[in-house]
């Protein structure tokens, strides 16, 4: 089995209190891709982190099998020297074909990078455990449900679609809340990532320093423990990046 090295873009970092207990973004998704990527014969992944607030921002997207963008605190329209750079390897990516996948800020920056809109939604805060429908099934798309929850924390929203860009998952509040870039990348507004524990702990602490809305943060924290797919997520990504490895692999023989 050939090794897939999967870069992931760290473009932000958990609160100093709690990544030592749980870890960075990239240690939350290495934990969560492992376990699914067990009943996968042609998948077994060499991680590789890119800290791109510090500046290592790769260029050339064959320098890894598939990229993966974290979330972040930062907000994709805001002028960030390092944005531009990473908008530059998305679309370098997307033109040749190497697959990625969007968590959260990423998510929105793969959509503003490939021609979308993203805003700071009026709608605020969606923040704990949310519920999507599924609104497409790809052809790589396996284990599907038409409803699934995982936890999610954000105000921004794309509102508006890239060219060739289907609707993969939706919510009222957030319609766009999953999204097939033309079978070359797929992004998620929620966090697979985060498990019940860390989502209580971090809602907890922004809570109690007034950064989130009192009443929102406790009712999301209630809810914390509802029944969530994240390993179903981390599934489809699986199922994705097997899809996309298969399919170059083909063309090459």
């Amino acid at each position: 089995m050939k090794k897939i090295k999967f870069g992931i873009l760290e473009v932000g970092v958990p609160p100093s209190e709690l990544e030592e207990a749980h870890g960075s973004y990239p240690d939350m998704f290495k934990t969560l891709l492992n376990q699914a990527v067990k009943s996968f014969l042609n998948l077994d992944f060499e991680f590789q982190y890119f800290q791109v607030l510090d500046g290592d921002i790769p260029s050339d997207p064959s320098l890894c099998d598939a990229w993966l963008i974290t979330g972040s605190k930062f907000g994709v329209y805001e002028a960030h020297v390092w944005i531009e750079p990473l908008s530059s390897l998305v679309k370098s990516c997307y033109q040749q074909d190497v697959p990625m996948i969007g968590i959260c800020f990423g998510h929105q920056l793969i959509a503003q990078a490939l021609g979308g809109k993203v805003i700071k939604s009026n709608k605020g805060w969606s923040l704990g455990v949310q519920e999507y429908r599924l609104e497409q099934q790809p052809s790589w798309l396996q284990d599907t449900q038409d409803v699934f929850s995982i936890q999610a924390y954000h105000q921004d929203q794309v509102v508006e679609l890239p060219e060739n860009t289907q609707i993969l998952a939706s919510s009222e509040f957030c319609p766009l809340a999953a999204l097939n870039f033309n079978d070359r990348a797929i992004s998620f507004q929620g966090h697979p990532e985060f498990d019940p524990h860390y989502t209580k702990k971090l809602l907890c602490s922004r809570r109690d320093m007034q950064l989130l809305p009192i009443e929102l943060s406790n009712q999301a924290i209630d809810l914390v423990n509802t029944p969530i797919q994240r390993e179903l997520v981390a599934k489809w990504i699986c199922q994705f990046l097997e899809f996309k490895l298969s399919s170059a692999n083909s063309s090459h023989i």
